[in-house]
């Protein structure tokens, strides 16, 4: 009896290794074995039995071009510090345990900080320390551990994946199988005791039977591929019943042939792959449309601070920004392009990029990567690349940043998976009846009843509803994260808000100073302080003093959130922020801020908020919502709160960012789904706490990865319609599901009684999905018309 190697499941042909009471084909194998079981990561072996990949044995110096400082740069995605990312592409990942421990490199390698696995692209992306592991050495270690590492020019350019080539290759074996296919088959379709025909129809089956092999074997690979894949995972995916239906079919009409009884059905196969490989195209070349539009046409709502060589400040579109631009960016906001440094000292947290919360420092002429978020005082930077909107996406939807999520997507999968096993039940007992009646007629209706069950449209409604609905939402300025938030968005049953920044304007008339008189060169001063900070009261108070915008040289800037900043300016240390951060006592019932020069406290701004147009008739559409208020100013504005928003259920000052956090987190103990609307500044914890966290953006550059939305502050007041449009998505996806199971009910009835052809359930299969993606297309539209008239 032949043994299988306890690592890679394969045969053991040349060598046999004894290790561990257990045997293995190779000291490869053996080896990786013990590099698992020595960092505690023998869970691979229980994930999947056989999930082993065997380590290539080539020469260990295949790798040592990377380390080529030419290609060095052009294979990784990031370089800076000590720090490099890397994405890889590997084929040979195929299963569950391949992706575990893929994304357990980090405990097997010191050097590794983190690894992702994107198993629909079968890629890698590693963070590692260039310093310490070098590219090669990487690539050597992947190797090793069986997972060769796949490094062309064509992965180093980092081209986008178009639509698979090889899948038009196998619909055009499949079409011109099927036409020809057709045509060697009329003359038995049209019957009669003709001498040449008889005498020529073993010709012509055998014919057929050549041009319909290929396309069993080949173009139908990818259904058996898939098929093989979930049953060695335990999983019955939609494609076990349509392989079984291609089996049926296959080996039907070569024992008809072989035996003389019938012609067999050779042209129908072929006609049902076409059809098949045609739904396939279709529903590619559809995702990727929904997938180019949400990467680079759905731009954010946030404005990014252009800066003239006169130093003349323009808040600008992220979209509108080109190269040899030079833009301003203040603290604690994300660097939305590369860029190089012109004027400031660069305090660079690449944490959004690295997973790694380490800052590096950076000096004017030094080159600063998108993604990255300044921390200290503002830099002025020269724009060198163009906004490449789907690497902020990739970065917006960064692991780290996610958050435990089950949903509509999960659900069509159970669906599926249930729905196949009814299937495959329906088709035994069909088949046992009519095995009895007429057992030509059998092979007839389990073809047919497990292709025109195929539940492709089932599975295609929730993710074209939803790609429908991001789209209309983000003409609309409101930018949703993923699918999956919509579906969270309509369950809500819970909205915070932030007050300042949210609710609230941002008003010259209403800020007045009390306090010692600010001269001019103290003016200039603090207005370049100010010039550091996007918070909105900073941001007021910058656009209130009114003289002269010059730049000065800010030092040793340092912000405590949720009280204040300080810098040097000129040689004079300067507060800008809370009561208490200046040393003085707060005044009850009032908003306002502190200045200090030099320990010695100048004067206060105080500020009367204005609130944002309509708000009272916001909050009169929202009554099935649980409405909560939270700041961190005093309660000086409780009263005008109550009377504006008379259904609230609670409200909460002086809060600090982690009050924030916490507040949120006593409403989910109370099974509440909670949206939280903040700024993104001080709110960040809150908005990733949150079921839904929404940022607002007015007009700075308040991209968070902590937020599922970013919205845009002039339609908080329209919030509700939003709301509404998500809530209808998920009733559009249910009347999908009815659809879908509407058409297979009919459709099964026809197949089961034996009134259907396996030919005429592969057209009807696909026109099934075309059918969906219409309705759902039309029933998106006619809901966007609903709320947003004009951009629907």
């Amino acid at each position: 009896m032949s043994e299988n190697c306890f690592h890679c499941g394969q045969g053991i042909e040349k060598e046999r290794i004894l290790f561990d009471e257990k045997t293995f084909c190779c000291n490869g194998c053996k080896s990786v074995y013990e590099i698992l079981n020595l960092n505690n990561l023998s869970n691979f072996y229980e994930l999947n039995k056989g999930a082993g990949i065997r380590p290539n044995d080539e020469n260990s110096s295949q790798f040592d071009y990377l380390d080529t400082p030419e290609i060095f740069e052009k294979v990784t995605d990031f370089s800076e510090g000590s720090t490099s990312l890397v994405t890889f592409k590997i084929p040979v990942i195929h299963c569950s345990s391949c992706i575990w421990l893929l994304e357990s490199l980090h405990t097997l390698n010191k050097h590794i900080k983190y690894s992702q696995v994107n198993f629909t692209r079968k890629t890698l992306q590693i963070s590692f320390n260039h310093n310490d592991m070098k590219l090669s050495e990487l690539a050597k270690f992947l190797t090793n551990l069986g997972y060769k590492p796949v490094i062309s020019l064509e992965t180093a350019d980092k081209n986008e994946d178009h639509l698979d080539k090889s899948l038009l290759v196998k619909f055009a074996i499949a079409a011109f199988a099927f036409g020809n296919g057709m045509f060697l088959a009329f003359p038995e379709y049209i019957g009669g005791e003709d001498y040449w025909m008889d005498h020529y129809k073993g010709l012509f089956r055998t014919l057929i039977f050549l041009l319909a092999t290929p396309v069993v074997f080949y173009s139908a690979s990818d259904y058996y591929k898939s098929a093989w894949y979930g049953l060695k995972n335990k999983i019955v995916n939609i494609d076990v019943p349509i392989v079984l239906g291609i089996l049926v079919l296959y080996g039907r009409s070569i024992y008809e042939v072989v035996t003389d009884y019938g012609p067999g059905y050779f042209d129908t196969l072929c006609g049902l792959l076409f059809f098949m490989l045609l739904g396939k195209i279709f529903q590619k070349r559809t995702y990727s449309a929904l997938s180019y539009d949400r990467d680079y046409k759905s731009f954010y709502p946030i404005a990014v601070t252009k800066v003239d060589f006169e130093g003349k400040q323009d808040n600008i579109l992220l979209s509108e920004i080109k190269v040899g631009d030079r833009i301003l960016v203040r603290n604690q906001e994300i660097i939305p392009v590369d860029a190089i440094l012109i004027n400031g000292e660069g305090n660079i947290d690449n944490s959004f990029i690295t997973g790694e919360s380490e800052s590096i420092s950076k000096q004017p002429g030094d080159k600063i990567f998108a993604g990255g978020k300044q921390i200290g005082s503002s830099l002025e930077l020269e724009v060198i690349k163009d906004v490449d909107q789907s690497y902020l996406t990739q970065l917006w939807n960064k692991e780290a940043f996610k958050k435990h999520e089950t949903g509509l997507d999960t659900l069509t999968n159970n669906i599926s998976k249930y729905f196949t096993f009814i299937i495959l039940g329906i088709a035994i007992v069909a088949g046992i009846y009519w095995a009895f009646i007429d057992l030509e007629k059998m092979f007839q209706v389990i073809s047919a009843i497990l292709i025109i069950a195929c539940p492709c449209a089932l599975a295609l409604s929730a993710p074209f509803t939803f790609g429908h609905i991001m789209r209309i939402l983000g003409r609309n300025k409101f930018y949703v994260k993923d699918t999956l938030t919509i579906e969270k968005i309509a369950r809500l049953d819970t909205i915070v808000f932030d007050k300042t920044g949210t609710i609230t304007h941002r008003k010259k008339s209403n800020i007045k100073y009390e306090g010692s008189e600010i001269n001019e060169f103290d003016s200039l001063n603090i207005k370049t302080l100010l010039k550091n900070s996007n918070h909105p009261l900073s941001k007021s108070l910058y656009e209130f003093i009114e003289v002269n915008d010059e730049y000065f040289p800010v030092e040793k800037f340092v912000e405590i959130s949720g009280k204040g900043y300080e810098a040097s300016v000129r040689g004079n240390l300067y507060k800008i922020g809370s009561a208490r951060y200046n040393n003085q006592e707060p005044k009850n019932l009032e908003t306002a801020v502190y200045i200090s020069k030099n320990g010695e406290y100048l004067g206060k701004f105080i500020f009367k908020n204005e609130y944002r147009p309509k708000l009272r008739e916001l909050f009169t559409k929202l009554t099935q919502y649980k409405i909560f208020i939270l700041s961190g100013d005093n309660s000086s504005e409780e009263n005008q709160l109550k009377e504006l928003i008379p259904n609230y259920k609670g409200m909460a000052f002086n809060q600090s960012p982690e009050d924030k956090l916490n507040y949120i987190k006593s409403l989910q103990d109370q099974h509440l789904k909670v949206a939280m609307l903040g700024d993104g500044l001080n709110d960040a914890g809150a908005l990733k706490q949150s079921n839904v966290g929404i940022a607002i953006a007015d007009d700075t550059n308040s991209f968070t990865p902590s937020s599922d939305v970013i919205m845009n502050g002039d339609k908080v007041v329209t919030l509700d319609n939003y709301l509404n449009v998500c809530k209808g998505s998920i009733t559009i996806v249910k009347m999908t599901f009815i659809i879908s199971f509407l058409y297979n009910i009919v459709g099964l009835s026809y197949a089961v009684t034996g009134h259907m052809h396996p030919l005429f359930a592969a057209i009807i299969m696909p026109i099934s999905s075309i059918t969906v993606v219409t309705f759902t297309t039309v029933s998106t539209w006619i809901l966007g018309r609903k709320y947003f008239k004009k951009q629907a």
